[in-house]
């Protein structure tokens, strides 16, 4: 296969809702459905921001294989199934495959992390398990590893990596990146970050911010790839305050208050994650109420 540019613009690193008995299915096709009127440009389920390190695999893949019957082929579909156990990843990997979705992401080994040398041969071996387009998803502040940039432009050679989302927070690391690997899509992992990653040819993000302002998050990566840099900064710069406050507490627990607090039944966080401190509370309360989203 040749490689594939799985979409440009704002991916949502969608929240996962749940209820007491599992996903909150009716919850989850609403918030798609917020997302696809609003301009998103695909739909990553069960990443970091959906928890997806506290669901069951049939709980797991249930989430996955309804996002891609709710989306029908509107939006590209984009799943995590990744694992620090490479035989489980390469399940993952081949049941997503079988639910219909467009390419996966694939987070590092976290806790017993890996050799770089170690890494190659793991995300060659979920490789094997499907015959999708994989992003690789580089958050060292997650998982206590990173991908070097030799390992990205090694793994490069096999069409099926065609991406990195890039969480390091290091611009040096970007630029590099984008030296080494001319032919891997770049996505940024911060929210803050976009405009920036972009101007190093970054084709987008994959986002928390998108949960709640999509069309804005959407817009910004249009305006910069419609050559409109002006633009595309001012909603950066706009938004920081509301990014901020996203990430105020760990992810996404003030997401998953946001979408609660904007009327969308976005559930209640398994722990270990909780309920957001009264003093970042109020923090979030006045972001979102500086935009209009409460």
């Amino acid at each position: 296969m040749s490689k594939q540019l799985l979409f440009t613009g704002s991916g949502v690193a969608l929240v996962t809702p749940f209820n007491e008995t599992g996903v909150d299915f009716d919850a989850l096709g609403e918030l798609i459905e917020f997302q696809i009127a609003n301009k998103t440009d695909a739909i990553i389920i069960c990443g970091t921001t959906g928890e997806a390190s506290t669901m069951p695999d049939k709980e797991h893949l249930s989430a996955i294989s309804y996002a891609v019957e709710r989306t029908a082929g509107r939006i590209p579909v984009i799943a995590g199934t990744g694992s620090n156990d490479t035989a489980h990843g390469m399940a993952l990997c081949r049941d997503a495959a079988k639910a219909g979705v467009d390419g996966l992401l694939l987070v590092t080994p976290y806790y017993n992390k890996a050799t770089q040398r170690g890494l190659i041969q793991h995300y060659n071996a979920l490789a094997s398990a499907c015959d999708l387009p994989i992003i690789l998803y580089n958050v060292p502040s997650r998982t206590g590893m990173g991908i070097d940039v030799e390992t990205v432009k090694e793994l490069s050679k096999n069409d099926q990596f065609v991406g990195v989302k890039d969480a390091t927070g290091n611009i040096s690391y970007t630029a590099q990146l984008a030296a080494a690997c001319p032919d891997i899509a770049i996505y940024s992992g911060n929210d803050d970050m976009i405009v920036p990653i972009m101007s190093l040819g970054g084709k987008g993000v994959i986002s928390v911010l998108a949960n709640v302002m999509p069309a804005e998050t959407h817009d910004m990566c249009a305006k910069y790839l419609a050559g409109d840099t002006h633009g595309a900064l001012a909603l950066q710069l706009d938004m920081l305050d509301l990014v901020k406050a996203l990430f105020c507490e760990v992810n996404p627990i003030p997401a998953k208050t946001a979408l609660n607090l904007m009327g969308f039944n976005a559930g209640k966080l398994r722990l270990p994650l909780c309920e957001m401190a009264e003093n970042n509370l109020a923090t979030l309360k006045q972001a979102l109420m500086a935009h209009g989203l409460i």
